[in-house]
């Protein structure tokens, strides 16, 4: 009966979101406190379950997620974004342009988060497409992939950040795999998926084509590649030593209190600020609301992720994650798959990676916790490539994708589907291959 009621919870969610167009955050919360009565959660402790859930999910994250969201904003406004695009672009050559965005993307969404890459970066493929005479699917869709697998795969993205404190997975072990994972999804389903679509018809609108900073007031190349990756260079390099050293000498604890996401978002803001901020003639009122539309931005993101939390905290109170887990434990199937199975599923149904990442989540949260056997650092990239499932039409991405190259649906299918399908696919099998690996 339990699982009856949450398949239902579930399908009413999808409904909501995606038929009655209910903002995602108020359609977490009344599908939560309709599953808690159903469930048998007493009525005045569902609320004190609502507001745990919430608490609990944004206290680890909130933190690292609006920082990292400061930083991409100043990043793209301040021409480094721009800057990093045209190293790479001299670097390649016209012949490997494609490779060069793949890698522009790829370096330049893992501070940015997803929306913002997307319109940020696509008037650099613009520029690319109209100076060289290329065609647009074929050139963008690599940079696009990048951007995709960066946003499911790598913290310190919503989802994938959120998933490292539900399942104290840790932030840079889980980087590491990331970044093993994301490049053959990457190659795969960018240049070489890519190669198969260059007599797709795309004609980029105008009003896309945005205006260029000039190049003596963009910042350095070493400058914008170094603050760009400041995050992950921080991340990696204390796991690293984390992972080799094992003293718990004073040292040792002031590199684990460095290599917090907390704290690493901290140091990446301060340095950024700088950087990329008043040494390159941004007045400190203006770098402020730079910070203050970048949280504007995040505001909606940080709320679906909320409604999740309130979702996840009821379910753990009522006791059902728990029967869930013990069936899915009874019926032998590979957790990790599992995971994966269920966010392509939910994404498939509702649209949103986000979403779909967090609400699988909160159903193998507590499988996780208490078998062992499971690494919770696997399990957020097998539910993250499951969260981008064959996005369509129910998905703001495929509509972005579609309008910004000016394509009709069934070729945005042929292309942006099928290549967020790759991304998943490659992700699943990577995965358990580490999986394999490691044990």
């Amino acid at each position: 009966m339990a699982l009856l009621i949450i398949l239902f919870c579930i399908l009413l969610l999808v409904a909501l979101v995606s038929w009655a167009k209910v903002n995602p955050f108020l359609a977490f919360i009344i599908v939560s406190v309709i599953a808690g009565l159903l469930l048998g959660i007493p009525m005045d402790k569902l609320t004190h379950s609502i507001q745990k859930g919430l608490g609990s999910t944004l206290g680890d994250i909130t933190i690292v997620i609006i920082l990292g969201a400061m930083m991409g904003k100043l990043v793209a406004t301040s021409g480094a974004a721009q800057k990093i695009a045209e190293v790479l672009v001299n670097l390649f050559g016209v012949k490997h342009v494609q490779w060069a965005l793949v890698v522009v993307g790829f370096i330049v969404g893992i501070p940015l988060f997803y929306n913002t890459g997307f319109v940020l970066m696509v008037p650099l493929i613009f520029s690319v497409v109209y100076k060289y005479k290329l065609p647009a699917v074929y050139i963008g869709l690599p940079m696009l992939s990048a951007l995709s697998v960066t946003h499911g795969f790598l913290p310190p993205h919503p989802s994938p950040t959120a998933l490292v404190g539900m399942f104290h997975a840790n932030m840079g072990t889980t980087l590491i795999y990331g970044l093993i994972l994301a490049v053959p999804a990457i190659i795969l389903a960018g240049p070489v998926f890519a190669s198969t679509l260059k007599n797709i018809p795309s004609t980029p609108l105008e009003t896309f084509r945005a205006e260029e900073i000039p190049a003596d007031k963009l910042p350095g190349g070493f400058n914008s590649f170094l603050t760009a990756l400041l995050p992950v260079i921080l991340l990696i390099s204390s796991a690293l030593y984390l992972n080799i050293n094992h003293s718990g000498g004073g040292f040792h604890k002031f590199i684990i209190f460095l290599g917090d996401a907390s704290i690493v978002m901290l140091i990446s803001i301060i340095v950024v600020t700088f950087t990329l901020g008043t040494a390159q003639g941004i007045s400190m009122k203006k770098v402020g609301t730079i910070y203050v539309d970048a949280v504007k931005d995040i505001s909606p993101i940080l709320l679906i992720i909320a409604g999740s939390g309130i979702f996840k905290g009821v379910l753990d109170d009522s006791g059902v994650t728990k029967q869930i887990a013990d069936l899915f434990q009874n019926l032998h199937v590979q957790p990790l798959l599992l995971g994966w199975i269920l966010a392509a599923i939910i994404r498939i149904s509702l649209g949103s990676a986000t979403v779909a990442g967090l609400t699988a989540a909160g159903i193998m949260s507590t499988m996780v916790l208490h078998d062992h056997s499971i690494n919770p650092n696997l399990m957020v990239l097998a539910i993250g490539a499951g969260s981008l499932a064959f996005s369509h039409v129910n998905d703001g991405g495929f509509w972005m994708f579609k309008e910004y190259f000016n394509l009709s649906i069934k070729d945005t299918i042929k292309s942006w589907s099928v290549m967020e399908s790759i991304v998943s696919v490659v992700g699943i099998i990577g995965v358990l291959i580490i999986n394999v690996i490691i044990k």
